[in-house]
Parts: C-alpha cells; sequence; structure tokens
C-alpha cells in the first residue's frame, strides 16, 4: 500500500472518527475474534535460536513456540510447559517437572527428551543461538519422561528467566531444520499464511491443551516500517494495535476515543553501537571523544520525543545493581575536541553510521551527526533495510557506527564475546562477570554490576544513549495488552475484545 493511499486513508478515518460514537466502536467490537496487529520490522525468519532479531520472538513466543517458563509483563516468570521446579542450595541444578499430554503441532508428543534435544541444539557446536553461551554452559539429563535436571556449571540467578526467552523454546526434533519457513511449536496457534514483505498470519490451534480459553482465533502481523504510515494505518482501524509504535505518533492518539494509548517501560539499551576493532575507533580517548560529543537529552528529545532516560552504561535504571554513570562521559564538546587532538586524530575525521530502519535509529542518526559535525568528526549516514544490518553490521562487522536499541534484559554477557559484532575485548571485564554469574548474594551481585558497569562505561565501549519507553497504540476495546515489556512478546491467548 503506497503512502499516498495511507494519506487518504487518514484523512477519510479522521472525518468518519468524528460520526463514530463510542456505543458504536463498541458493536463493532464486540464477538470478533480476529485482530490484526502491526510492528515496525519484519523477522527475516520464524526460528528464534537461528537469529539476533527481536521481530522474530514478538511473532512466535509464546504464539507458535513455548518454553518451560513463561515471563510476565512485570518480568516476574511462572510455569508454562514445566509445571513445577525445585532450584538445589548451590543453585547450579535445577529440576523440572514438565506439563503432561503436550504436542507439537505435527502430533509428536513433548516430553523430556525434547527438552535435551533443543538444549543441546542451542549449545551446540553448530548452534546459531544468540544466547549460545548460556546454553552451553547446561548440561540436560532425562530422569524420566516428565522429569528433567539442567546441570548448570556457574550460577546463574537469571536463568529461569532466560529460559523464558524465545532463545529457549521447545524444539521438535522432525521440525527443527526447517522452522525457519514452517515453524513448529507446542503453542496455541499455527503459521497461517506468511506474505514476504506485508504481513505474517497466525490461526489458532484447535488441539492445544487450552484452546477453549483461546479467544482470538486469527491474528494478522503486519510490517509498516514508515511512522506517517504507522498513523494511518491505525486511524483508518487498518490495524488494531501497535506496540512499539514511533513515539511521535502518541499525540495524534491521546485525546481520541477510539484508541488506547499505554507508555510502557523497558529494559531496553539504546546505543551508539562502536566497532572497537577499526582505526582510530580502537583508541579508548576516540571513543570517549565521541561520547563527550553527543548530548543525551536532546537525542532522546529528537529521537524518542522525550520518552527515555539517559544512560551512562550498558544497564538500566530498575535493575539490580544499577548505579548512575551518566557522570563518567558527560557531554562536554571542548573536550571531546582535546581528546582527539591528544589520540593524534585530524578533523574532520569521516566516519561511517549504519542506520537500520527503526525510526529511533534514523531520527536519532540525524541528530548524532549533527552533534559530531561540531567537534570535528563527520558522519556519513547510511540506511539500510533490517536483513543488511543483520548480515553486514552484526553478521560481518562491517560498520563504524551504528544506532541501535539492545532489549534483552540480561546482556552485560555480550561484552565478554570477543566474536561479538562491536569486538570489545577487555580480561578485566571478563573476570568481573565471572564473578558476576557466580556470587550467590544479591548484595555482592549487586556491588559487581556496579564495577561493570563503570568499567564499561570508562572504557566508552559505545557512546551509551537511553533507556526508551514504548508506546502502544491500541483500539479502544482491545483487551489484555502488556502494561510492560521486560521482552519483546506478542502474547496472543491473551488479548481479546470488549
Amino acid at each position: 500500500m503506497s503512502f499516498t493511499r495511507r494519506t487518504a486513508l487518514a484523512t477519510g478515518a479522521l472525518a468518519a472518527s468524528v460520526l463514530t460514537t463510542p456505543l458504536q466502536a463498541l458493536a463493532q467490537s464486540a464477538g470478533k475474534d480476529s485482530v490484526t496487529l502491526a510492528m515496525t520490522l519484519e523477522p527475516p525468519g520464524l526460528d528464534p535460536t537461528a537469529g539476533a532479531a527481536s521481530s522474530i520472538a514478538e511473532v512466535t513466543l509464546y504464539n507458535i513456540y513455548e518454553t518451560l517458563t513463561k515471563i510476565n509483563p512485570d518480568g516476574s516468570v511462572s510455569p508454562l510447559l514445566a509445571e513445577s521446579w525445585e532450584v538445589s542450595p548451590d543453585l547450579k541444578t535445577y529440576t523440572f517437572r514438565l506439563r503432561r499430554g503436550v504436542k507439537f503441532h505435527n502430533g509428536a508428543p513433548f516430553n523430556a527428551e525434547t527438552v535435551k534435544f533443543s538444549f543441546d541444539r542451542a549449545g551446540g557446536d553448530k548452534s546459531t543461538n544468540k544466547d549460545k553461551r548460556t546454553f552451553a554452559n547446561l548440561s540436560t539429563q532425562v530422569v524420566d519422561e516428565h522429569t528433567v535436571v539442567l546441570l548448570n556449571q556457574e550460577i546463574d540467578p537469571d536463568l529461569l528467566f532466560l529460559l523464558g526467552q524465545a532463545t529457549a523454546i521447545m524444539v521438535e526434533p522432525g521440525s527443527a531444520d526447517s522452522n525457519a519457513a514452517k515453524p513448529v511449536g507446542t503453542g496455541p496457534y499455527k503459521l497461517g499464511a506468511w506474505s514476504r514483505g506485508a504481513s505474517v498470519s497466525l490461526v489458532a490451534w484447535d488441539q492445544w491443551r487450552d484452546a477453549a480459553k483461546v479467544r482470538i482465533r486469527r491474528a494478522t502481523f503486519r510490517f509498516i516500517p514508515d511512522p506517517a504510515a504507522q498513523v494511518a494505518a491505525l486511524l483508518a482501524g487498518d490495524v488494531d494495535a501497535f506496540a512499539r509504535v514511533t513515539p511521535r505518533s502518541m499525540a495524534q492518539f491521546k485525546g481520541n476515543p477510539r484508541f488506547q494509548v499505554i507508555v510502557s517501560g523497558s529494559r531496553a539499551k539504546t546505543i551508539v553501537a562502536i566497532n572497537n576493532t577499526k582505526k582510530p575507533l580502537d583508541d579508548v580517548r576516540v571513543r570517549r571523544a565521541i561520547a563527550a560529543a553527543i548530548d543525551r537529552k536532546a537525542v532522546i528529545q529528537g529521537a524518542a520525543d522525550g520518552l527515555g532516560v539517559p544512560i551512562g552504561s550498558h544497564y538500566v535504571p530498575g535493575a539490580l545493581g544499577y548505579v548512575d554513570t551518566t557522570g563518567i562521559n558527560p557531554y562536554d564538546p571542548d573536550k571531546a575536541r582535546r581528546l582527539l587532538a591528544e589520540a593524534g586524530v585530524k578533523t574532520p575525521l569521516q566516519l561511517t553510521m549504519t542506520l537500520p530502519p527503526a525510526p529511533y535509529a534514523r531520527q536519532g542518526g540525524e541528530v548524532v551527526a549533527a552533534q559530531l559535525a561540531k567537534v570535528g568528526i563527520t558522519l556519513k549516514l547510511q540506511n539500510v533495510e533490517w536483513a543488511q544490518w543483520l548480515s553486514g553490521t552484526y553478521g560481518n562487522k562491517n560498520y563504524d557506527l551504528t544506532i541501535i536499541s539492545h532489549v534483552e534484559p540480561f546482556d552485560l554477557g555480550n561484552f565478554t564475546k570477543a566474536d561479538y559484532y562491536w569486538g570489545y575485548q577487555s580480561e578485566k571485564f571478563n573476570r568481573l562477570y565471572d564473578e558476576i554469574r557466580n556470587a550467590p548474594r544479591p548484595a555482592d551481585r549487586a556491588r559487581l554490576l556496579g564495577e561493570a558497569q563503570r568499567l564499561l562505561a570508562e572504557d566508552s565501549v559505545h557512546a551509551f544513549l537511553y533507556q526508551p519507553q514504548w508506546v502502544t497504540v491500541a483500539n479502544k476495546n482491545l483487551r489484555g495488552l502488556w502494561k510492560d515489556m521486560p521482552v519483546f512478546v506478542n502474547d496472543l491467548s491473551a488479548l481479546s475484545w470488549a
């Protein structure tokens, strides 16, 4: 659908909205059993164990695939495919009792052997799972058909949470290699159709164990990266809900009785990621200069319409052990110029900033480029599609700078991976992270987490920008939307119409 047509639709919808009373709107939604959701980015595939894109989980997690545990909107964890569990006193052994009578969409049974296959595969040599390290530390023992034991090499107080993320889905061995295009899970929905570049539809699976509770029988995910088109689709009624919609659209819906607007907290970190392996970015003085040249508050205003909190490290307020590190690399253009001179950099220094399609990245890139230009760093802004970002920037590390939101709550471990896309290597950080993982007392972990945050800020691994808040705009009669988003999920079985 072209932008022109969307604009026309929006104009028509605005006129029509004046004539629609709340009672009429309620009547229209009564008895509905389908929903159309929108997303900014299309998933590159439908197997969350095979790629890092959070958009995969937005379509599939808890809908097609299920996990042993389930993450709730408040960040707590509850049973899903595991009915209960016990944790040993040394916090390294987990015994799970599995739900009985569960089947995959293809009729294969879910049991303890499935759990072992899924976790062995996720941590194996050929794994492309982005949490491979977590699973490589686990050994899975089958006790009986419905009991499984996980032995962890390290203490990981967040393991039950991680086992509810999309990288920990239960995989049916026979379908494992084709899940990216033909997903098979144990969840309440099956793949209906995938129209590449446009939409994915899911249909309710009648053999799911609680099928009678599922109110939404068909869900369509439409992919709309353009902010103006996002607004138009909502106003026209083409879309019932848009989670994580571009923030600047919010004002158009707040006073409109047809819509509900939900502002959600997050554990995400929006950053200017820096390729630490490229010259002169391998010099900490140059990285500090980039950080000092950026006014975080101006970026939050320009990229997120004010919906964000400045951060100085790869960690956010509200998380265990958070410390305010924004004072380590404060906004100071004069200091940025001095640091570049100290590093022997001749200005103008020309760098490329790669920008994925998300509006926060494209809008943020313009703001950051203007700020860096004032200290003698000239940015060439390179807009790429999401698949290009995943392959070129994330996969092949072919970039200088990029703007990206890392949305996983517990991802400090990425800084221990020498082959991760930003190329940071620090033995000091690696030792510190090992201490964090093996500290059984929360107070000790909090103290060590503070040290880790300070080290990343002092090393200026990135220019850390802000913790975003997410905006969901939806038809006012749609119920069951998540208020907060510790992970990116669209939990369809929780949705219903008033």
